[in-house]
């Protein structure tokens, strides 16, 4: 049986929209899908657990070997993603159980669950999968369901949202499967380890720069790397506010382990940053995302919006440990995709606790909301710290990694401008928590704590920032193993 755990890992939640689509109950289709995120999460821990102990043999679909089959492939690298995307679902897909939406027409509920699932098999596929037009099948499964999850957002913006992220994700993936097909053009082959073997004699040909300009620029389009940004702050502020927590804390996530596949495992460090000096372009834009991003949020009056712009700024962590190239560098940014999804996810997921109270999105709506709502409150205090960096949470573990990459490099001014970059999500979470606790609340407005099955959610990750921020041997001594798995070459 564990010997087919990969593909296992695919079909679980493929299987399990096609199930929604066939019942239409709203109820029975929200526990069928909790369940399985639950197996799902089951699964991958113990493809992780394999990889750490001996690695798992590649599971070749149809018992077809590659070049000529599909190839599922699990290290450690692409395990840890798997546990971050199936642990998120397995906590957001619960959330509100026994409490309709009123954002979906009644009875058609059970399209937000079907499609989150098809969303959660194609980033689950992208991650585990060896074969690169695999991976663009898995992306435009994922995309195209996001697109759909996004427009069923309460508001008219929602379908505005969803079309301007239909326009750049068709881009992106344009430009992937334009670069997947120059690299089987030089390679005759698809499966991405063989492509890393064969590229090597052609390696400074014009068709592999190129190919590595269009997939490094699809790729950042669908990561939201600035200034190709845009499409987010819309779509996380827009969608149903469970749907922005789910694609906060797992889209991007997965979208920076394909970059850094891509990266290290194919093109190689030596091409990347040796010949192409990929840094000199990557490192000033990773530290202005950290910056606009974080200034963009200052000036919001939608919390949702808010934390979109926030998701800008910490993507830009992720890319600024990439371009340091180093092996703390790496571990920091990998570490942050952890520690990002429990931080963002549970934010965003109490933010749809004091939406389901307050019945709205600004943040003049939270007024005097934290004596009226003590343990969404004390949520959303507990998680912006985090955010911030306070040491003690998660947020602190991460840019440590980073400032003493940064710092073996000899790059003074970028460890200082990672430490100055926390002062601005200082001023965004604190007009937050003004608003709740000193500002006086409206009396005509009524409102009370969350319900228990939408609080508890949002506490696990929230709860998990904490409790990983201060046991980061996990955590952290899986990234690192992983960067040293990518820096290896992925061998």
């Amino acid at each position: 049986m564990s010997s087919h755990l990969p593909i296992i890992q695919v079909l679980l939640p493929l299987f399990g929209a096609a199930f929604c689509l066939l019942i239409r109950h709203r109820l029975i289709c929200h526990v069928f899908a909790s369940l399985v995120g639950i197996g799902s999460v089951l699964v991958s821990l113990q493809l992780l657990a394999m990889a750490q102990v001996g690695g798992v043999e590649p599971y070749h679909l149809g018992g077809w070997a590659p070049p000529l089959g599909i190839e599922f492939q699990v290290n450690t690298f692409n395990a840890y993603v798997l546990v971050i995307v199936s642990m998120i679902a397995a906590v957001v897909i619960p959330f509100g159980l026994g409490y309709r939406d009123p954002c979906f027409p009644e009875k058609q509920e059970y399209l937000l669950f079907a499609t989150i699932l098809l969303c959660l098999t194609g980033l689950l596929g992208i991650a585990i999968t060896g074969d690169a037009f695999n991976v663009f099948v898995f992306l435009e499964i994922s995309s195209l369901s996001s697109y759909a999850i996004i427009a069923m957002g309460r508001s008219r913006r929602a379908i505005r949202a969803a079309f301007d992220y239909l326009l750049m994700g068709t881009i992106g993936g344009t430009f992937i499967l334009i670069g997947i097909g120059m690299l089987y053009l030089v390679t005759g082959t698809l499966n991405m380890a063989d492509i890393a073997d064969r590229i090597q004699p052609v390696i400074g040909s014009r068709t592999v720069i190129v190919a590595f300009a269009f997939l490094t620029l699809g790729i950042s389009m669908k990561l939201a790397v600035f200034p190709l940004h845009q499409w987010l702050p819309n779509a996380y502020a827009y969608a149903p506010t469970m749907v922005s927590a789910f694609l906060s804390a797992t889209a991007t996530k997965v979208q920076f382990y394909l970059l850094a596949r891509v990266v290290y495992t194919v093109f190689g460090a030596a091409y990347v940053f040796g010949l192409l000096k990929m840094q000199i372009l990557l490192l000033p834009l990773s530290l202005a995302a950290m910056f606009i991003g974080s200034m963009a949020a200052i000036y919001q009056t939608n919390i949702k919006k808010l934390f979109a712009y926030s998701s800008v700024a910490q993507i830009g962590y992720m890319t600024l440990g990439l371009s340091i190239n180093t092996l703390d560098g790496l571990t920091g940014s990998i570490l942050h995709l952890f520690n990002h999804a429990l931080m963002k996810g549970g934010l965003f997921l109490v933010v749809a606790c004091f939406a389901f109270s307050a019945k709205g999105n600004c943040i003049a709506d939270l007024r005097g909301l934290g004596r009226k709502m003590p343990f969404t409150s004390a949520a959303f205090v507990i998680g912006g710290l985090s955010l911030i960096g306070v040491p003690g949470s998660v947020g602190f573990v991460s840019k440590w990694y980073l400032v003493i990459g940064a710092l073996e490099r000899d790059f003074l001014f970028v460890a200082g401008l990672i430490l100055l970059s926390s002062l601005l999500a200082v001023v965004y979470i604190w007009r937050v928590i003004e608003v709740l606790f000193v500002q006086a609340s409206d009396s005509e407005k009524v409102a009370s704590e969350a319900p228990v099955s939408m609080l508890v959610p949002a506490w696990i990750l929230i709860g998990s920032s904490i409790y990983f921020g201060i046991k980061a041997s996990w955590s952290a001594e899986i990234a690192k193993a992983a960067a040293n798995w990518l820096m290896g070459g992925g061998v």
